[in-house]
């Protein structure tokens, strides 16, 4: 669905057509430019011409165009393996598609969540610890203590959780372990947060900082535990029909809806699963994509062709029942609970509050004022927000009307702000109780070994499947930030549409991309030591899937053979090692040979840098855009400056790029005073043309559910692909 048309900016009528010549030297000519042989004494220039000038009064064709010469090999291999009916040929069909959006190098992986050295006095595996979903993000049954667990300890309770996953007897242990060893359990757990949530709505938003948040005040239809075994939760039980289209739950009876002060509003019902599925799509926030071709008629009422929504499938058999009817069989369906799309909303409540359903929602109504605030939500959760001042703190207090409120360990759950301004403040408060955990950066890290922490208290903590990426605008628009015009940028009217013909070459981004000495850039904030354990080199981890059986693909022509067992990264290697492109996403020894697509940096190559940069120079020069060290390409990364730790990494990044490059590429260190104007340069943007940079590294997406097509529907066209507005597209 194409949500608008938009007028291109000045910038794209600028490119139409720009005479870019080196300054003080002379080109070579190319056949796109003369057939006549190069003289000393006289050089054609070959005038730049804007591929897309053309599609400057049509947004939504010119990102189609841009999108299918940058990614059409990535749609053409994910849409095939879409139509596989087997699990295992889907998967590795997957790897294949997403073999294509690495060698796109739209984007750099970074980093996963976590892999840095850490303290804490919450008990490892107290919170599910499953790859998907936000059920990691519920904290009413972690254990925390008085003081800080050692690292000795951890790892104990960690080998002891892998002796009892699965038995039910997992969370008893431990707390008799914790008792045992002296600890002294608490049932208020403190911790800090970046980024105050933009909603309070649970389907009106797909941004991890709001969803970490809302998370806490709602259930769903099942939740996995610390076990990471799938439990009922508003769901009591449920069965699935032969054929595996038909899902129906039963509800838990006398679940209430109440306010932020606690007061009852309404009975929980299986039309308010109804109400939430139709409110999160007429709200276009970011989730539709989840259930467009998995829900019965969802497609159909996104594009208008249905409006009744009673037509789709998800239906309220009776007040307790709830149908959902699939267009095939998915055999991830169930993973997909524990995600806010499928989130209860209280119809009733949320009409209250001004909402309407269909042609009649208008989010930017007066009257309607659903999740401006906690106090515009209702709750069938663990916890109320009693307190959320912005840039401060938000207090989660226990519901005392929750089904299960009995059962929760955490009474109080407050949350802390912190701009990273003080490399310090995080670990000090920490170390004095006011939090109940920290991640060390550098300055912490060294702070810990003075204290005499490290060799007690300091661990590593564990990752996570989040995929945190450098991201390349290909399309830019914005020269500063949308919302207020800050983090202008430095470029000339020139410089930017060099820039911007220079990263839609793929060679161009690989050479950047290559160029990147991410070791050195993560070690500015986890540390020398810590360098490589959250590097990832692929989107989807490559261990986020096995083949359940053998499964023979065509990889360029060749029939090949993968066994059942075979790592998800190990076909995406495959694909890339006979695609010839020089980067490692998967290395068989890694994790004492079991192999792995993190912990090591597969990417940086100087040698493969300069060849793709020759390769770019070359292909750029056919074009009119010279590429040297006397003209060079200027390419924007906003860094939050006020953090020594994000100041230090940007430069590090900053040197990398142009000693491996020759100063052919010029990285312009784009100031942002303040974490929210870093946030805004990217990350609170919307749509494509608002992202204020060149390359941002910000972002990051982690798995709503157990399939690798979590992580590649996001790069999908049309507006349907969530990240691909980091890209500056849709």
């Amino acid at each position: 669905m194409k949500k608008f048309n938009k007028i291109m900016s000045i910038l794209l009528v600028l490119a139409i057509m720009l005479s870019l010549v080196a300054c003080g030297g002379k080109t070579e000519p190319t056949a796109a430019a003369t057939d006549a042989p190069a003289t000393e004494s006289a050089a054609a220039a070959v005038t730049y011409v804007d591929p897309y000038a053309d599609l400057a009064d049509d947004y939504d064709a010119l990102c189609e165009a841009i999108y299918n010469d940058q990614l059409g090999e990535f749609l053409a291999a994910y849409n095939a393996a879409k139509e596989a009916t087997n699990v295992s040929e889907r998967f590795a069909l997957m790897a294949v598609a997403e073999a294509k959006l690495m060698e796109s190098s739209v984007m750099l992986p970074l980093t996963s969540r976590g892999g840095n050295y850490a303290i804490s006095r919450v008990a490892p595996n107290t919170a599910t610890s499953v790859l998907w979903g936000g059920d990691s993000d519920r904290f009413h049954n972690v254990l925390v203590t008085t003081e800080p667990i050692t690292a000795a300890h951890r790892d104990e309770l960690k080998a002891l959780w892998a002796e009892l996953k699965g038995t039910g007897t997992w969370e008893a242990e431990a707390r008799k372990f914790l008792e045992d060893n002296g600890y002294t359990l608490k049932d208020t757990y403190s911790m800090g947060y970046s980024s105050d949530p933009q909603t309070w709505d649970s389907v009106g938003t797909s941004r991890a900082a709001d969803g970490e948040a809302i998370v806490n005040t709602y259930d769903g239809l099942v939740e996995y535990d610390s076990e990471n075994v799938m439990q009922p939760a508003l769901a009591e039980s449920w069965e699935v029909s032969d054929d595996g289209l038909t899902y129906t739950f039963h509800l838990r009876q006398g679940v209430k809806w109440v306010d932020s002060q606690g007061r009852e509003v309404a009975e929980l019902k299986a039309d308010d699963f109804v109400a939430g599925m139709q409110h999160m799509l007429d709200t276009m926030a970011g989730l539709e994509y989840l259930v467009q071709g998995i829900i019965v008629n969802v497609n159909e009422y996104i594009s208008g062709d249905i409006t009744d929504f009673a037509e789709v499938g998800v239906k309220a058999v009776d007040d307790y029942t709830v149908e959902y009817t699939l267009c095939q069989p998915t055999s991830y369906f169930m993973t997909m609970l524990g995600y806010s799309v499928f989130a209860p909303v209280c119809r009733s409540y949320y009409e209250s509050k001004g909402g309407k359903f269909g042609a009649d929602f208008d989010a930017s109504a007066a009257s309607y004022t659903y999740g401006k605030t906690p106090n515009d939500i209702a709750y069938c959760g663990p916890y109320l927000v009693s307190n959320a001042t912005a840039e401060n703190t938000i207090v989660f207090k226990a519901n005392p009307a929750y089904w299960n409120a009995e059962n929760i360990n955490i009474k109080t759950l407050t949350w802390l702000y912190n701009d990273g301004e003080d490399a310090l403040k995080a670990y000090n408060d920490t170390v004095s109780g006011v939090l109940d955990g920290a991640g060390l950066n550098a300055s912490s890290l060294e702070q810990s070994k003075v204290d005499g922490l490290f060799d007690t208290v300091v661990y590593t903590a564990a990752t996570d499947a989040t995929s945190f990426s450098a991201f390349y605008n290909v399309n830019r628009e914005a020269t500063s930030n949308v919302n207020d015009g800050a983090v202008v940028t430095a470029k000339t009217e020139e410089e930017l549409v060099r820039s911007k013909a220079a990263l839609r070459n793929v060679h161009f981004r690989r050479a950047v991309s290559f160029a990147t000495d991410r070791g050195t850039y993560n070690a500015q904030t986890v540390g020398e030591d810590l360098k490589y354990t959250s590097m990832i080199n692929s989107y989807t981890p490559g261990v986020f899937v096995t083949l359940e059986e053998d499964v023979t693909i065509d990889i360029n022509g060749t029939a090949t053979t993968f066994p059942a067992g075979t790592f998800y990264g190990a076909i995406m290697q495959a694909q890339i090692d006979a695609d010839g492109v020089t980067m490692t996403v998967w290395d068989p020894t890694a994790d004492g040979g079991i192999g792995a697509s993190s912990g090591f940096d597969g990417w940086y190559n100087p040698d493969a840098a300069a060849a793709e940069l020759a390769a770019a120079i070359d292909e750029l020069a056919a074009i009119g855009i010279e590429v040297s060290a006397e003209n060079p390409i200027y390419i924007d990364l906003p860094y939050f400056s006020g953090s020594e730790a994000f100041g230090n990494r940007a430069n590090a990044y900053k040197q990398s790029i142009e000693n491996v490059l020759g100063g052919a590429v010029i990285v312009n260190l784009t100031e942002c005073v303040d974490s929210k104007a870093w946030y805004y340069a990217g990350y609170y943007t919307e749509y494509g043309y608002e992202g204020n940079y060149d390359v941002y590294d910000v972002s990051g997406w982690g798995p709503d559910y157990g399939d690798p097509q979590t992580y590649l529907d996001t790069f999908l066209p049309d507006y349907a692909g969530y990240m691909v507005k980091c890209i500056g597209l849709f």
